[in-house]
């Protein structure tokens, strides 16, 4: 009876401590690993205010300041455009003129949010009056997307327009190629799925062009999927 008895006290010490493991070990480690899911959003803000310090674009002595990329850092898509613009000068936020309410359109299109990507540009500072970038501003810039695609490490990369499309995938023509899955090695990276893509502002200026980025832009969730 005795040793009944010893048996219970040991069985009820032993259940009091797996409930207290299971009230304070197990919560300590959902902390930890919500912690962990905020340190890769965290290296790619350190990333930028350290790029945006070292930077040798000669852009950014013109520009208000840099643009470096909005979003998630657990992006499976990342789009790139070209250079920012007047408003994402101002804003520090790229695509947020004419162009990010289109961009924003076909996002929605296909039941995404600017949320749920990233966005960003291979320029990271604005060309005076939005002029095309010059080839050494783009170098200048290059090992700062680098270094967030090697952060964010999408699935994909869908270079919006002809300009950005040339650094990711040369000798293409993006009225021939738009639609269509690249696969590159870029160095730093490794192999890169690239997806080829019209810039939104193009359906601004040609209004045709609107049911063909939808079209593309159709295709992405069965190409990450």
């Amino acid at each position: 009876m005795f040793g009944r008895l010893v048996s219970l006290c040991l069985l009820l010490l032993l259940l009091s401590r797996t409930k207290w493991y299971l009230k304070i070990i197990k919560p300590t480690r959902e902390v930890y690993l919500n912690t962990n899911e905020m340190t890769k959003q965290e290296e790619l803000r350190q990333l930028d205010e350290k790029m945006g310090k070292e930077c040798k674009c000669a852009l950014k002595h013109e520009a208000i300041q840099a643009v470096a990329g909005s979003g998630t850092a657990e992006a499976q898509i990342v789009f790139v455009g070209e250079a920012p613009g007047a408003k994402e000068d101002k804003t520090g936020e790229p695509f947020v003129g004419a162009a990010g309410k289109v961009l924003s359109e076909l996002l929605d299109s296909i039941e995404l949010a600017r949320e749920d990507v990233y966005i960003t540009n291979i320029v990271k500072y604005r060309p005076p009056n939005n002029r095309d970038p010059l080839p050494e501003e783009v170098a200048a810039c290059w090992s700062w997307l680098q270094a967030q695609l090697a952060i964010i490490k999408p699935k994909i990369i869908v270079p919006l327009g002809r300009h950005a499309l040339a650094r990711f995938v040369s000798g293409c023509k993006i009225s021939e190629d738009h639609g269509k899955l690249f696969h590159r090695e870029i160095a730093g990276l490794g192999k890169c799925a690239i997806y080829a893509s019209y810039h939104p502002a193009a359906s601004i200026y040609n209004r045709k062009l609107r049911d063909t980025l939808k079209a593309d832009f159709a295709q992405i969730p069965k190409i990450v999927n």
